[in-house]
């Protein structure tokens, strides 16, 4: 059985706080994005993970998807499975894919083995694995607060616009991200401003992560003035980075950033 899990952007990501749990508080609405992995089921003698395409850090005993597979588990005592992952979301992107792979294999199980689970359980399943991976149960645009994983909906749809992501060979940390991070509560909330049209989100619609990235990575920054340059309508940094997404009026090709980067289009 298969799924295809898709990515995700951020239309703006406030960080307006610190918890006591030592996560920090946000405000970001999340939006699908027209970048695939791809995730087998099968029956198997034992349950592992064979990742394949892109490589992903660290030990694949660890990964989402198995993660998400004994944590059903515990509940289902579930046959074995070979978990098969063609892996094409880019890592370190700020995209979500890891969360994606992990909340598609749930749906997966729930329906290979008729589990019964409404999307409200599914969600609590997933939101144990990630703060972002239970808004891809659904997988439609929500504004998300708390840790990323409370949502509410939101009326955004990008669909007649040309998206373009570029993926530079950068790859950004969780202590990047937050390193020099001041939370503060924004003036304007990101739900409000979905109000808007994109063309006039350029001044108001922010990525907090920028500010402190930007400084370690000026490629980064580079390549959103180079969208704009290029004529995008708006341009942000994606979650903790390093991808750049870019929102055009008419289809565009952008063939000097595809020297260095991973250009995806018609996000």
């Amino acid at each position: 059985m298969l799924a295809f899990a898709n990515a995700k952007i951020n239309l703006g990501l406030n960080v307006t706080g610190k918890r006591p749990d030592g996560y920090h508080n946000l405000e970001t609405v999340f939006y699908p994005a027209k970048i695939y992995d791809t995730i087998e089921i099968t029956d198997a003698e034992t349950t592992f993970c064979e990742i394949r395409g892109i490589a992903i850090p660290g030990d694949s005993k660890d990964n989402l998807c198995l993660q998400a597979y004994h944590l059903l588990n515990k509940d289902f005592d579930l046959p074995p499975q070979q978990i098969t992952l063609l892996k094409n979301i880019p890592v370190g992107a700020g995209l979500g894919g890891g969360s994606a792979d992990a909340a598609f294999l749930i749906k997966l199980i729930n329906t290979k083995f008729q589990l019964g689970l409404s999307v409200n359980q599914m969600q609590d399943y997933a939101r144990v694995l990630g703060a972002d991976c239970a808004f891809f149960i659904e997988n439609t645009p929500v504004y998300a607060v708390d840790r990323g994983d409370q949502f509410s909906p939101v009326a955004i749809d990008l669909s007649a616009y040309f998206m373009v992501l570029v993926k530079p060979p950068v790859h950004v940390s969780t202590a990047d991200a937050f390193g020099g991070l001041k939370p503060a509560l924004p003036e304007v909330n990101v739900k409000e401003l979905m109000g808007l049209s994109p063309d006039k989100w350029k001044d108001v619609l922010k990525n907090d992560f920028e500010e402190t990235i930007f400084l370690k990575y000026p490629e980064i920054a580079q390549l959103k003035t180079g969208l704009y340059h290029a004529g995008a309508t708006f341009a942000l940094m994606s979650g903790s980075g390093s991808s750049v997404f870019a929102i055009f009026d008419t289809a565009v090709t952008l063939p000097e950033l595809e020297k260095a980067n991973r250009v995806f289009y018609n996000i």
